[in-house]
């Protein structure tokens, strides 16, 4: 069961979401607020798996509201507006919810979120020996040790975690790829690649290689990049 709440300054759109996610079995909606201070102060005190959050809100917006938590839950963006959309993936955002939003769309979002969920709780930790992940590839979940991890490479709806001696193709977003990984281990370098740091053999501000293979830079986490290869 993941337990949400849900953040939005138009009570219709609260009354939305709480009807499509009394539909959803492993959805527990504790509480919705049409105030980012009270929700702040509710998530300073309770668990919360799950983050339904609008982005256009008086005061704090939705962005904000999200790089003010210090360990965020899962977010799913709920908003009338696409312009955010790209920001809002970089925020490692599960998925962007376009208003007015069908009961299959947030069925599907919420879907993204669980199975996010059960990868990190079931599957995100080894049992002793090196640190691991479990990839699901197809019906399997693969393990992979984090230490053979090259980089990981979006490709169309699917992503593939590359290692020495093989490529695992996973039916996952790229953020929740990202969201899987350690973030002292890894760094993303552009909407298509992720980075394992350890490997990197070269970087310049526009390229990163590991070994002979080059991989592009974009401007948007060129910051990110410095800060991880200063640490």
């Amino acid at each position: 069961m993941l337990k949400a709440i849900a953040i939005d300054d138009e009570p219709i759109a609260l009354q939305v979401i709480t009807k499509h996610a009394a539909e959803i079995p492993y959805i527990q909606l504790d509480k919705v607020f049409t105030h980012t201070s009270g929700a702040l102060q509710y998530l300073q005190t309770e668990k919360v798996d799950l983050l339904f959050l609008d982005i256009k809100m008086p005061g704090l917006s939705g962005i904000d509201v999200l790089k003010s938590i210090t360990d965020p839950p899962m977010v799913i963006f709920t908003t009338a507006y696409e312009e955010h959309a790209v920001r809002s993936f970089e925020l490692n955002a599960i998925d962007y919810l376009l208003k007015p939003f069908s009961p299959e769309r947030f069925a599907q979002a919420c879907q993204k979120a669980k199975e996010q969920f059960e990868l990190r709780t079931s599957f995100g930790k080894s049992l002793g020996g090196p640190p691991a992940v479990y990839i699901k590839s197809g019906y399997d979940q693969i393990k992979i040790l984090l230490e053979e991890i090259l980089y990981i490479e979006a490709s169309g709806s699917y992503v593939q975690f590359v290692t020495p001696d093989k490529k695992i193709l996973s039916r996952t977003g790229m953020n929740e790829a990202e969201a899987l990984l350690p973030e002292a281990g890894f760094v993303r370098i552009h909407r298509s690649y992720i980075i394992a740091i350890r490997h990197i053999s070269k970087a310049d501000k526009a390229m990163v290689w590991i070994g002979e293979n080059s991989f592009p830079v974009s401007a948007s986490f060129a910051a990110g990049l410095r800060a991880a290869l200063l640490k």
